[in-house]
């Protein structure tokens, strides 16, 4: 027995330890292994290994070669003391390419990771399937997406892309809740440069078409990117301490700080009273939440409008808001798509909404219509539509059009409406209602200009005034600025215990 576990011991010290070659390879690159990836990632000997002896049992060209892991590690730990599942695909193996044992490793860890009831965290660092296992490593690729899929509003799942991950491979962090990727090292695509350019003869390098600034600003498929692995690996971190572990969980608690009575002088000073003069709504959101390090997504991705994960008096908030610094706040096809996005990750995990309006309408032009910015738009209509978490709406100034509709208004279901004194809503701004309405007495007036200056002012006195929206229904109350985060905890707390059956169907069909 003595001699069995210095065998058992020593073998599974090799595997650990990997190919020295292959491992100094892995460093010149500027990367880690998959497991010194895991250990900046789980709490320190938190982690529980899978199938560390599974090896593929291929048949055919270059299949002599049968390493331990099959590259990719998969098992259990802790984060802040919390269960999560994760596999890490290992480059020094193979170049991380998946085959059928690879998958049947992963598909295991995720089948876990749902009857469990916890997050599942994918280290992706892997050069595609496996060319010599054939049909058998798309197989495998198919069992992953599935489970992706089985899995979406029932756990959190969270993918980090650390170096190559091409062909289909792309598609599982796509299916997942959130995507981080590190600059310089990682890069995302289905059909790589070589076939780019033999297909097109356009060339282009790795990082042009799928690096991490390529999808963290134009395409919104990463979530976060990060400079290093270190720090995105920490952010990993910070994420999980603000999600619950399933969709049947409240979102984990901080200790109270007193928001329900909290004044915030500042936030008047902020916001500037006229209507068009911009400002950064981050500064806003960071007056009302707890931390005002809150966590952004797609921060550098339709800039447009912020979505961000905070906390409100130690609950965990989603916030929407719309920001006056880019487009001055207005929506498009890109926005829209992300704040919806946004919208039903929150409603599927139980996260509260808190939605700042300060939004001049759609992006007028034919390039928004024809790339289907109504479609888009319906996107984020049916997210906050279909949303039964509790949702508050803030109407800091404007309001317009189908765009106020669109932030979760009164009409489309928010359960409490607030606005400042600086608030405008209306179907469009006064000075391009005046020309709508009265086109015809200016045209036909000798000096149209102070006609023009007394038709406005009449009109936001009339329907536009900062009362007009609360003597209809439609806001709750006026606030003062100051007390914004106070009234928003506030409601909060009212609308802890909301709950509203789904109505009886299968499912709705989104405007994809």
């Amino acid at each position: 027995m003595g001699a069995l576990r210095e065998r058992l011991e020593r073998f599974r010290d090799e595997i650990v330890a990997g190919r020295p070659a292959a491992v100094e390879r892995q460093h010149r690159k500027g990367k880690r292994t998959a497991r010194e990836r895991l250990d900046l990632l789980l709490d320190e000997d938190s982690f529980l290994e899978l199938d560390m002896f599974r090896r593929h049992q291929a048949r055919g060209p270059q299949a002599d070669d049968r390493p331990p892991t099959d590259g990719v590690v998969t098992g259990s730990g802790t984060i802040d003391g919390r269960r999560v599942f994760v596999y890490a695909q290992d480059f020094t193996v193979f170049g991380g390419s998946l085959g059928a044992a690879h998958a049947a490793k992963i598909h295991k860890v995720m089948d876990l990771a749902v009857r469990n009831g916890a997050p599942l965290i994918a280290l992706n660092d892997s050069g595609g399937a496996r060319i010599q296992e054939g049909a058998m490593a798309l197989d495998g690729y198919g069992g992953i997406f599935h489970r992706n899929v089985r899995a979406s509003g029932v756990i959190p799942q969270i993918s980090v892309v650390l170096g190559p991950c091409a062909g289909g491979a792309a598609y599982s962090p796509a299916l997942t809740d959130f995507t981080f990727m590190v600059a310089e090292t990682a890069q995302m695509y289905l059909t790589g440069p070589d076939v780019i350019e033999a297909v097109s003869g356009e060339r282009v390098t790795h990082a042009e078409l799928g690096g991490a600034q390529v999808h963290g600003t134009r395409t919104g498929v990463a979530t976060f990117v990060h400079d290093d692995e270190e720090s995105c690996l920490a952010d990993v971190r910070y994420l999980v301490s603000l999600l619950p572990s399933n969709y049947l969980e409240r979102p984990p608690s901080a200790a109270p700080c007193g928001a329900a009575a909290s004044v915030r002088p500042r936030l008047a000073d902020l916001v500037p009273a006229e209507p068009n003069r911009p400002y950064d709504m981050r500064k806003v959101i960071a007056e009302i939440v707890d931390d005002p390090d809150f966590l952004e997504l797609h921060e550098d991705w339709a800039a447009n409008v912020i979505c961000a994960l905070a906390r409100i008096d130690g609950e965990v908030v989603g916030v929407v808001a719309n920001q006056p610094l880019v487009l001055a706040g207005v929506l498009d096809a890109a926005a829209a798509q992300k704040a919806a996005r946004f919208v039903r990750f929150c409603d599927a995990f139980g996260i509260p909404l808190v939605t700042l309006v300060d939004v001049p309408g759609f992006l007028p032009g034919t390039d928004q219509e024809h790339s289907g910015v109504i479609r888009h738009g319906a996107k984020l209509l049916y997210a906050y539509c279909e949303a039964t978490v509790p949702r508050v709406q803030v109407i800091l100034r404007k309001a317009y059009g189908g765009a106020y509709i669109v932030m979760d208004s009164r009409s489309i279901g928010t359960d409490l409406s607030l606005a400042w004194p600086t608030n405008e809503i209306a179907v469009m701004g006064a000075e391009a209602a005046v020309n709508v309405v009265h086109r015809r007495e200016l045209a036909a007036a000798e000096e149209p200009a102070p006609l023009r200056s007394r038709l406005v002012t009449e009109y936001r006195e009339r329907l536009m005034h900062p009362y007009y929206a609360a003597e209809q229904g439609l806001v709750d109350a006026v606030i003062d600025p100051a007390q914004t985060r106070a009234e928003v905890a506030r409601g909060l707390a009212m609308l802890r215990d909301k709950g509203v059956a789904p109505p009886a169907r299968k499912h709705g069909n989104v405007p994809m």
